[in-house]
């Protein structure tokens, strides 16, 4: 027996090699290692590094339904080889199994960020057989003994964060003790195991179209949390439930079972597993995503925007609605720049004379909307001090585009023989070259012909379970397709470094960082209900950095000074995504727009440095009072929103600042008539807010006194 210990960066890791040359993952935490907690009825059985289900193999030993536990051949792997380097990022760990029989060989990687409380994980296997092996399942990540620590039942001190995720209803996160969820224990202490699993997962392109690839798991009674993301574009998986007197969390990307993927390995290939990110911290949800913060902005591709955080003007929402034409947008760009708007974007309907949603696909402007040439319209948003942007999906082609059927069809995801289309789009395959092709040419037309320096790249198709051309099955059809399009997607940047592409998929249907270590923006939500919106503004750095969350600040045509307000605090600590109809709105609504703008370039630099955190928690859609807090430095922001309220009156926590005496000040709006009630109490480490209006929100900035 050997064990190898290690702490990297306030994460404790343990692992053992039995006697048997079995790897076992014994420890992963915050906290220290302690053997007491190591109670199985089959000792260090259930504590496996690595699960692999291959078709043909026994699943062995429990009564586990669909539970990816005692995988064949995962569960005889035996040790091979263990490497511990360093490089650019960190500490990394390899550690191979192999299956003598199977011939199969597992490479499980660990990869540590320096100062920072997540470790990289993914798995790849390797067929140094002789004879074809079909893989089911592959953990990239897999621990045992997620409740170990503390003496209280698992499913009373246990608190698992959810977050659901939809069309419109993005970053909704939920809280259950695991018993909530079915997870109590029925049987002996040191021997439950079950087939009720808490599974959470996506099967498809919209890889958030009904959860967030994060999950939070935290220990009510020893205070130390467990926090992940797998990074997907596409089908992903992670599920919690027992074995042998443990609780335990196996992440993965798709699978046969849930989504529909089996690849076949023949001798000498290899296969890689989609990479998820795993953390531990001492404290609450807030630690946890400062440290995903972190990670996030240390794996995500250098760019100018994530340090300038241009402001964005789109024609959109509340406004030109696809409508777009010469001359409607010529004034709208005038007053766009007069605001302080940075970005200016044409949204959808440049290329159709009339109904645009059927036809999308060969990307020609339309001469009838813009008579002299969008290149006019983009020469004078570039004239205006603006830099110019269109909308494409790219990734689609309309069933009555003229092109549709002038291809041929293996530029289509397939499934039993008929091309799959959904919202009256077909689905593109980018593992086509004759695709990729036809997407650089759109491109490199918009950017060199047009002018453009900013497409807003939307997505709004789920075409399924995947396609099987040239795949073992539809699930891998879809993973091969979503990596080429990644891969298609760098090619794009290294053409165009300082080009922005936002990532959409009718708002926030794929906030993943498999696009997010990409796109430096995306667009969170398709929402068109400003007072409900400040849900997923409080909510959305849980999903991506603060940085890369684009918010709508839509000010309807009949609303008032109050309204305004509200729509611009949605967006001010993250980034402005401008828009409704700013040539019909009073002198003084336009002024707080303008007003707005100005506090935001000013707050920026610490925007892109800050780090999330709740005074009140996270934010629901019926809370009275919601908040979010920014941590940069010794400046400290928090936007706070009244909703419905009985009191005009808040006390928002700021933990940090406890017994410290502050300089707290409203910076958005300045204007006296708007000027909230407000109180620092250094003894609470709070300050109390007074709103007297329903839907009212402000944004304050505290600083401790003793900086400048």
């Amino acid at each position: 027996m050997k064990r190898i210990s290690l702490c990297e960066n306030k994460i404790n890791l343990v692992l053992e090699i039995t006697d048997d040359q079995e790897v076992k993952l014994l420890h992963f935490s915050a906290l220290p290692f302690e053997e007491k907690d190591l109670v199985s009825v089959n000792g260090l059985l259930p504590f496996t590094l690595v699960e692999l289900q291959a078709t043909g193999y026994d699943k062995t030993g429990v009564r586990h339904g669909t539970n990816y536990v005692r995988t064949g051949p995962g569960y005889r792997l035996k040790y091979r080889d263990f490497n511990d380097t360093r490089n650019e990022c960190g500490r990394k760990l390899e550690i191979v199994t192999w299956d003598e029989p199977s011939g199969l060989e597992v490479h499980s990687h660990l990869q540590f960020y320096d100062g920072i409380a997540v470790v990289r994980s993914w798995s790849e296997v390797v067929n140094k057989g002789s004879e074809p092996q079909g893989i089911e399942y592959v953990s990239s990540f897999a621990l045992t003994g997620i409740s170990k620590e503390g003496l209280m039942e698992a499913g009373e001190k246990m608190k698992l964060y959810i977050p659901r995720n939809g069309w419109q209803k993005e970053f909704h996160w939920n809280e259950f003790y695991l018993k909530e969820l079915g997870m109590s224990t029925a049987q002996s202490e040191d021997y439950h195991r079950s087939s009720v699993t808490i599974e959470v997962g996506n099967s498809g392109a919209w890889s958030t179209k009904e959860y967030l690839p994060v999950g939070y798991l935290r220990n009510e009674e020893v205070g130390a949390g467990l926090y992940w993301q797998i990074e997907n574009n596409g089908s992903w998986y992670w599920e919690i439930s027992d074995q042998d007197g443990q609780y335990y969390l196996k992440l993965s990307g798709p699978t046969e079972h849930q989504s529909h993927w089996w690849v076949e390995l023949k001798p000498g290939e290899r296969f890689e597993s989609v990479k998820a990110a795993v953390g531990s911290a001492v404290g609450t949800i807030d630690e946890a995503m400062g440290e995903l913060t972190r990670y996030r902005r240390r794996i995500r591709r250098k760019n100018e925007d994530n340090e300038t955080l241009p402001v964005i003007f789109n024609d959109y929402m509340n406004c030109l609605f696809g409508e777009p034409t010469t001359e409607k947008e010529l004034p709208m760009i005038r007053r766009a720049a007069e605001i302080g708007c940075e970005y200016y974007c044409v949204d959808c309907g440049w290329y159709s004379d009339g109904h645009w949603w059927n036809s999308v696909g060969e990307w020609q402007p339309s001469a009838k909307r813009f008579p002299g040439g969008i290149k006019e319209v983009m020469d004078a948003i570039r004239s205006s001090g603006m830099i110019p942007g269109l909308w494409l999906e790219i990734e689609v082609m309309g069933l009555e585009c003229p092109l549709a059927d002038k291809v041929s069809d293996d530029w289509y995801f397939k499934r039993h023989g008929k091309r799959i289309s959904d919202m009256s789009r077909y689905q593109l395959d980018f593992r086509n070259p004759e695709v990729r092709k036809h997407a650089d040419e759109v491109i490199d037309r918009m950017v060199n012909e047009y002018g453009v320096g900013y497409i807003k790249m939307d997505y709004n198709i789920e075409p399924g379970i995947g396609t099987e051309t040239d795949a073992d099955s539809f699930g891998d059809g879809l993973l091969k397709h979503n990596r080429a399009y990644l891969e298609w997607l760098d090619t794009v940047f290294a053409r165009y470094p300082n080009l922005v592409i936002e990532n959409c998929s009718s708002g926030g249907m794929r906030i993943d960082y498999a696009m997010l270590s990409r796109h430096s923006i995306q667009s969170t939500s398709d929402l068109e209900e400003y007072k409900k919106y400040s849900t997923i503004s409080a909510n959305a750095p849980t999903g991506l950095t603060p940085e890369q969350a684009a918010v709508w600040s839509y000010p309807m045509r009949d609303g008032d000074e109050e309204e305004t307000i509200y729509n611009m605090v949605n967006a001010m600590l993250l980034r402005i995504h401008q828009s409704g109809h700013i040539l019909e709105m009073s002198d003084s609504r336009v002024d707080l727009i303008r007003e707005g703008i100005a506090c935001y370039k000013q707050i920026r630099g610490d925007i892109k440095d800050g780090v999330p955190f709740w005074p009140l928690g996270l934010s629901h859609y019926e809370d009275s009072w919601s908040a979010l807090g920014l941590a940069a430095g010794e400046n400290i922001y928090v936007a706070v929103w009244r909703r419905t309220s009985d009191s005009p009156c808040e006390t928002i926590p700021v933990p940090v600042l406890h017994g410290r005496e502050v300089k707290l000040t409203q910076i958005y709006p300045k204007q006296e008539a708007y000027q909230a009630g407000y109180q620092w109490n250094k003894e609470d480490g709070a300050f109390t807010v007074k709103m007297d209006r329903e839907y009212t929100a402000r944004v304050f900035k505290l600083r401790p006194c003793c900086s400048e």
